[in-house]
């Protein structure tokens, strides 16, 4: 069986669930904070400051699912489960570092192309 071209501009594409999913922040972020080894869900918690319980649960599971992350359960008291990241997971890191690194060398460009895109296309008020 022959697989199909794949072309992610095509909107039935499947590499487009792959891209939503390495393109999501929480991903983003969840990726980055396993990058030195496996970690606690509330390890992971507490260095991906802002996101909720309920969508750290939901991106973990979509990552496992997707083959990025393992989940290791221990049969201890109490429980304890790890999150690491998986070979495919890891070969993640040098194209997201690369965009962390391109996003605080551009901050202050696109913080100021904000304000002036905001100041042009604000409504005066009367």
């Amino acid at each position: 069986m022959t697989t199909p071209a794949l072309d992610p501009y095509q909107d039935d594409c499947p590499t487009r669930r792959i891209l939503d999913r390495i393109g999501d922040r929480w991903t983003v972020l969840i990726v980055g904070s396993l990058s030195d080894g496996a970690l606690r869900f509330s390890d992971v918690q507490r260095r991906v400051q802002g996101i909720s319980q309920k969508m750290l649960t939901q991106t973990l599971r979509g990552l496992e699912r997707d083959g990025l992350v393992t989940r290791t359960a221990y049969l201890e008291v109490p429980p304890r489960v790890e999150y690491a990241l998986t070979d495919a997971g890891r070969s993640l890191l040098t194209p997201l570092k690369a965009l962390e690194t391109w996003s605080i060398e551009h901050f202050a460009e696109v913080r100021d192309a904000q304000a002036d895109y905001d100041g042009k296309v604000a409504v005066p008020t009367v």
